[in-house]
C-alpha cells in the first residue's frame, strides 16, 4: 500500500512543482506592474505576492486559487497613496484585513454571492477603464493628470506631446509591442506552454530596450528592506477619520468580492475540493493584515494567476505556496533585475489586463436578454470613472436594489363593472403593492365611475406596504365623501 501511495504523492508534488514555476513566471510582471501603477515601490508588489503565497496559500479556504496584488485595486490604491501618503497605506490595508477576518468569522463570506453580478461586472469594467486611461500615459513615459475624468480629458494633449517627442514615441513603441506580444503569444502554443505571455512580453521589451539602447524610463529600485515601511502610530491614528474609514471599507469589500467571485470561477475549472467561502475570506483577511503590517499592497485572489495554476496541472495548495517561495527568492536575490525593466512594458501589461476586465462580449447578449442588468453594469462603470471607486460601487448597488424592487412589485387591478348600476364595481388587487406602483394603482382607481359603489378586494395581494395602505385608505375616504360606498375586503 505504501508504494502506490508514495508514487501518488510524488506525482502530485511534481505537478505542483511545475505549476508553481508557471504561476511564478506569470506573477512577477503582474506584481511589479501593479505596484508601479499604484504609485508605490515595485518591491512592495513582490512582498504582497510572497505573503499571498506563503501565508494565504497555506490557509484553508480555496485549494488552487492564487493571491497577490491585483489590477482591480490599482486605482483605489493610487488614489489612497495620493491622498494620505505611502505611510498610511499599511494602516489602511491592515484595517481592511482585520475587517475581512471579522466578516469571515461572522460567516458573511457566502453572502458575497448575493451581490448582483451586473454590479461586479460594472465595478471591474469601471476599474478597467480608469486603469487603461491612466496607463496610456505611462505607455509614453508621461505623468497622468490624476482622476479618471482628468486622464480622459488630457488625451488630446497626450497625443500632441507624444507626436512631438522622439523619446515618447520610443516608449510608445515598447508599450504597443508589449501589448501585441500579450495578444499573439498565446496563439503560439508550443512557446506559450514553456513561457507565459506576460513574462515573454516583458522579457522581449526589456531585451529590445537594452539592445537598442532606447531612451525610455526604467523601473526604479530601492531594495526590498528599504521598501518595507510598517505603519507608525500617526498612520494608525488616521483610521479614525471618516474619509479613511470609507477607503478601508472600499478596500475590504472590493478585495473580498473580487476574491470570492474569483473562487467561484476557479471552482468551475477543476474537479478538486470546492471553496469554503467563509474560510477563504478569513485567509484573505489574514494575508491583508500581514501585508498591512509590512506596509505592502492589498491582496486579492487573482483569476489570471489562479487559472494559470489550474491549467498548469496543480493538484494541491503546495503549488501556490511554492510560487511564494520563488517570489521571495527572486525579491531577495535579484532585486536589481527590476531596474532594467522599462515602465512602458509594464504599462502595456496593465493596459492589456484592464481590457480584459471590460466584459465587451457579454454586454451585447446582456442588453438583449436582461436590459435592466446591462443598465446597472453601465451605470456602475460610468459612476466609477466620473466619481470614484467607492461611491461608484454604492451607486451600482443602489441601482441593483431599485431594479429588483421595481421588477418584484408587479400589481394589477382586475375590474368588473356590472351592467346593473345598483351593483357595486368589483375591483380585485393582485400581486405586490408597493410605493413604486402606487401612481399606477391610484390612476386606475380614480378612473372608476364616481357615481358607483365599489367593492375593493385586497385578498389577492401578497404584499401591501405602508405607503399603499395609507393611499388606499385615503382614496376610500374620498370616495365615501362623494356619497358612495366602498367595501374593503382583505
Amino acid at each position: 500500500m505504501a508504494g502506490p501511495d508514495l508514487m501518488k504523492r510524488f506525482t502530485s508534488f511534481r505537478a505542483d512543482f511545475t505549476a508553481s514555476l508557471v504561476v511564478f513566471l506569470v506573477a512577477v510582471p503582474l506584481c511589479v506592474g501593479v505596484a508601479v501603477a499604484s504609485g508605490v515601490p515595485a518591491e512592495l508588489g513582490l512582498v504582497t505576492g510572497v505573503v499571498g503565497g506563503l501565508l494565504t496559500g497555506l490557509l484553508p479556504g480555496s485549494s488552487l486559487q492564487v493571491s497577490g496584488p491585483a489590477a482591480g485595486l490599482t486605482v483605489l490604491v493610487f488614489e489612497a497613496v495620493k491622498e494620505y501618503g505611502l505611510g498610511t497605506l499599511g494602516a489602511l490595508v491592515l484595517a481592511a484585513g482585520v475587517l475581512q477576518l471579522a466578516m469571515g468569522a461572522l460567516k458573511l463570506g457566502r453572502w458575497f454571492r448575493a451581490i448582483s453580478v451586473a454590479v461586479v461586472q460594472g465595478m471591474l469594467a469601471g476599474i478597467g477603464l480608469v486603469l487603461i486611461a491612466g496607463q496610456l500615459y505611462a505607455l509614453t513615459d508621461a505623468k497622468a493628470p490624476g482622476s479618471g475624468l482628468a486622464n480622459i480629458g488630457g488625451f488630446p494633449g497626450l497625443v500632441t506631446s507624444t507626436v512631438g517627442s522622439p523619446d515618447a514615441l520610443a516608449a510608445l513603441a515598447i508599450g504597443a509591442g508589449t501589448i501585441a506580444v500579450l495578444v499573439l503569444w498565446p496563439r503560439w502554443r508550443p512557446a506559450a506552454r514553456v513561457l507565459p505571455a506576460p513574462l515573454a512580453a516583458v522579457a522581449l521589451a526589456t531585451t529590445a530596450v537594452w539592445a537598442l539602447d532606447m531612451p525610455v524610463a526604467r523601473v526604479q529600485v530601492s531594495g526590498l528592506l528599504d521598501a518595507i515601511q510598517p505603519p507608525g502610530l500617526d498612520d494608525l491614528g488616521r483610521l479614525g477619520s471618516f474619509g479613511v474609514l470609507g477607503t478601508v471599507l472600499a478596500f475590504a469589500l472590493i478585495a473580498s468580492a473580487e476574491s470570492l467571485f474569483s473562487a467561484a470561477a476557479v471552482d468551475r475549472l477543476h474537479d478538486g475540493p470546492k471553496t469554503d467561502y467563509d474560510k477563504e475570506l478569513m485567509a484573505q483577511g489574514a494575508g491583508n493584515a500581514v501585508c498591512g503590517v509590512l506596509g505592502a499592497l492589498p491582496m486579492t485572489a487573482v483569476i489570471v494567476r489562479s487559472a494559470a495554476n489550474v491549467q498548469a496541472g496543480a493538484k494541491t495548495k503546495a503549488s501556490r505556496v511554492l510560487h511564494g517561495v520563488w517570489l521571495l527568492v527572486f525579491a531577495a536575490a535579484f532585486p536589481a533585475a527590476l531596474g532594467v525593466v522599462p515602465v512602458a512594458a509594464l504599462a502595456g501589461v496593465l493596459v492589456h489586463a484592464g481590457c480584459k476586465l471590460i466584459p465587451v462580449r457579454a454586454l451585447g447578449p446582456l442588453w438583449r436578454e436582461h436590459r435592466g442588468e446591462a443598465v446597472v453594469l453601465l451605470a456602475t462603470a460610468i459612476a466609477i470613472v466620473t466619481v470614484n471607486m467607492f461611491e461608484g460601487v454604492l451607486i451600482g448597488l443602489l441601482m441593483a436594489v431599485a431594479k429588483t424592487a421595481w421588477e418584484t412589485s408587479h400589481v394589477h387591478l382586475e375590474i368588473q363593472t356590472p351592467e346593473d348600476t345598483t351593483e357595486p364595481v368589483q375591483v380585485r388587487a393582485v400581486g405586490n403593492a408597493t410605493f413604486l406602483r402606487l401612481p399606477k394603482i391610484l390612476d386606475q382607481l380614480e378612473s372608476l365611475p364616481a357615481d358607483r359603489d365599489v367593492e375593493l378586494d385586497l385578498s389577492g395581494l401578497r404584499h401591501l406596504d405602508h405607503a399603499c395602505e395609507a393611499a388606499l385608505n385615503n382614496w376610500t375616504e374620498q370616495h365615501r365623501r362623494s356619497a358612495r360606498e366602498v367595501e374593503l375586503v382583505s
